[in-house]
């Protein structure tokens, strides 16, 4: 694996005006790619608060101090609009959210270097410090990964430590790049971005809040009451700018839609409702979604989610897919992950031909043709050595 010596990186640069950002900035968009990373906090928010923006160009090492006071961030925005530059993250989707959040759409192109490494080999959801490590030989200092960046001013420490998390990332994506190109694996990337470049997927959508809850209960009534009281709940959290479970936790949440209390008295029976707020405006609001719920008729009540389908998978059939798909894997280095989960293995097992990932484009070329194979009893699987092989059954068409 390719190693290179420490490269005499660029001074970083605290930006703290709009000015400076603009000049910055316009620099950069001169540059084919720019790496980017953000520090941000949520322990207190529903909304992540965005407290500074690294940026590395070959020249540039822009440190973005967002809560500088005036500083208008259009210039970076601008940035991150620009077709002509490639924008590169590691494990992109958090900062991809404050993206969309902030200037209302993911940059654009888009690369994500820990998408790129499990396409390259190195295995599911690798760290940015391992993959800085195994291509270019440096150590990435973790002193200051949990840091509280928004109070001020930042620390020496911190801004060395923020530095580094696109500085090196340069070099990483360079290598992973020119890596996917030679094994002609750079569309295997570009498929696996398509979610992450939907602005839809970092909007959170109240409607479907309850989904995450995964209720074990059928009963109409109930699902309808979690329905509503969990699409109040994200509202009022995103209103409010509060985490949704110091709002009102999932299980309190689940009880209050299983019992329907109605007077805020009845309210204060559920686990950790106080009296002040079941008497306050939440708890009232609360309140009357419920009985706004109870009001459905029973006829316009929705439908309660289909049952799984009741056939088990044969958990030797799943066993010897699981083994195809290690042993694929191992040969095409690429992270299983990316090719199949357990819910997608278990209905390849059961159904005859599902619609999922790993029967479609080049997860089917790599993974899916063998797997039919196996099922249909064309193909078996032996152990050479310490490999897997693939031994063709003679008599079967």
């Amino acid at each position: 694996m390719a190693r290179s010596t420490t490269p005499a990186f660029p001074a970083a640069v605290l930006i703290t005006t709009t000015d400076a950002l603009a000049v910055a900035c316009d620099r950069l968009r001169q540059e084919p790619f720019v790496t980017v990373d953000t520090e941000f906090m949520r322990e207190r928010t529903y909304w992540p608060e965005l407290c500074l923006v690294q940026i590395a160009g070959a020249s540039d090492v822009l440190l973005i101090d967002t809560m500088a006071e005036g500083i208008d961030l259009a210039p970076l925005g601008d940035l991150l609009a620009d077709q002509n530059v490639m924008k590169v993250f590691h494990a992109a989707r958090q900062d991809l959210e404050i993206c969309v959040q902030r200037f209302g759409d993911v940059p654009r192109p888009l690369f994500d270097t820990q998408i790129a490494a499990m396409v390259a080999g190195f295995g599911d959801q690798v760290g940015y410090d391992a993959l800085v490590s195994g291509l270019t030989g440096a150590t990435i200092d973790k002193a200051h990964r949990f840091s509280d960046w928004s109070v001020r001013p930042l620390s020496h420490s911190q801004l060395v430590y923020a530095a580094g998390d696109v500085t090196h990332l340069r070099e990483v994506y360079q290598q992973l790049r020119a890596r996917l190109e030679a094994e002609n694996r750079l569309d295997w990337v570009a498929e696996e971005m398509a979610i992450l470049c939907d602005p839809d997927t970092y909007r959170p959508d109240p409607e479907t809040a309850w989904e995450r809850l995964r209720p074990r209960g059928t009963n109409r009534r109930f699902l309808a009451q979690l329905r509503a009281l969990a699409a109040w709940r994200e509202r009022e959290a995103q209103r409010s700018n509060i985490p949704r479970q110091r709002m009102l936790k999932d299980e309190t949440l689940l009880e209050i839609a299983a019992t329907a209390p109605v007077t805020p008295e009845a309210l204060t029976r559920a686990r950790g409702i106080t009296r002040g707020f079941a008497e306050g405006r939440v708890g009232l609001a609360l309140l009357d979604v419920i009985r706004e719920t109870q009001a459905i008729p029973d006829i316009d009540l929705p439908a309660a989610p289909a049952a799984r389908d009741p056939v088990r998978p044969s958990a030797a059939l799943v066993s010897l897919l699981k083994v195809l798909l290690a042993a694929k894997c191992e040969i095409h280095q690429v992270a299983p992950r990316l090719i199949a989960n357990s819910d997608d293995i278990d209905r390849l097992a059961v159904e005859a031909e599902p619609d999922v990932p790993a029967l479609r484009g080049w997860r089917r070329v790599v993974f899916g043709e063998d797997a039919l194979a196996l099922k249909a009893g064309r193909i078996a699987l032996s152990a050479a050595g310490r490999q897997i092989k693939l031994v063709p059954v003679t008599g079967k068409t």
